[in-house]
């Protein structure tokens, strides 16, 4: 296999570091660590030739699949690969539909996350063989995936932040923009996902991330 650069991401440096450690031993990898979404996007925008990402969707200042759908916005030619605790089939294929290349449990055996990992830098897409994702996601998840990843880089972390409650002004300082600016987002916002404000913003976004819009599975 070629050499290849590959990012972990993890608020865990304990699994942060096993992973790596895993990777390193069987595969010609240069790997990277980071420890939030802003220590990723420092070394994506510092060094353009990474081949993969391994990112949890759970961290400090991430909910749910707003990482994911930051970085797919952000980076669209940088795969991705989610790495979670989280085995439910409706997030693994709400995942996929908002472009990660493979999904990768934690409690996989470290042969099948490595095998994960050579087939996605082989341009394949990776999902655990043993959970069954046959069942289709309902209308109205569609419709909203297919809404969510046609916001910008800058209006999904708007996003992420009005689910995090911010108010306009504080959206702002962190952003180092006016707060016209970010009233301009979330109009923007609110059109693209055709609600009319936006707590319902933010009410679609929890749906995606919860159970109640999870796939049926017959």
């Amino acid at each position: 296999m070629a050499d290849y650069r590959i990012t972990i991401v993890d608020d865990h440096p304990l699994f942060r570091g096993a992973l790596n450690q895993a990777l390193s031993s069987s595969l010609n990898t240069s790997i990277q660590e980071a420890g939030s979404l802003d220590g990723l996007s420092k070394q994506l925008e510092s060094s353009k030739d990474i081949d993969l990402v391994l990112l949890d969707l759970n961290m400090p200042g991430v909910q749910g699949l707003s990482g994911l759908m930051f970085i797919r916005a952000q980076y669209p030619d940088v795969p991705v690969v989610v790495c979670s605790a989280n085995e439910d089939p409706g997030t693994i294929k709400r995942c996929i539909e908002l472009g990660a290349s493979g999904y990768v449990p934690k409690s996989q055996p470290i042969e099948q996350i490595r095998e994960a990992v050579g087939k996605v830098l082989n341009g394949d897409v990776w999902t655990p063989p043993e959970i069954d994702l046959s069942g289709e996601l309902d209308e109205q998840t569609t419709d909203m995936l297919s809404r969510l990843s046609t916001l910008t880089p800058q209006q999904v972390r708007v996003l992420m932040m009005l689910s995090e409650g911010l108010l306009n002004k504080q959206i702002a300082y962190k952003l180092s923009v006016s707060e016209a600016t970010i009233k301009a987002h979330v109009s923007a916002i609110l059109q693209k996902l055709g609600v009319d404000s936006r707590t319902q913003a933010v009410i679609a976004v929890n749906k995606i991330d919860s159970r109640e819009w999870q796939s049926e599975v017959n």
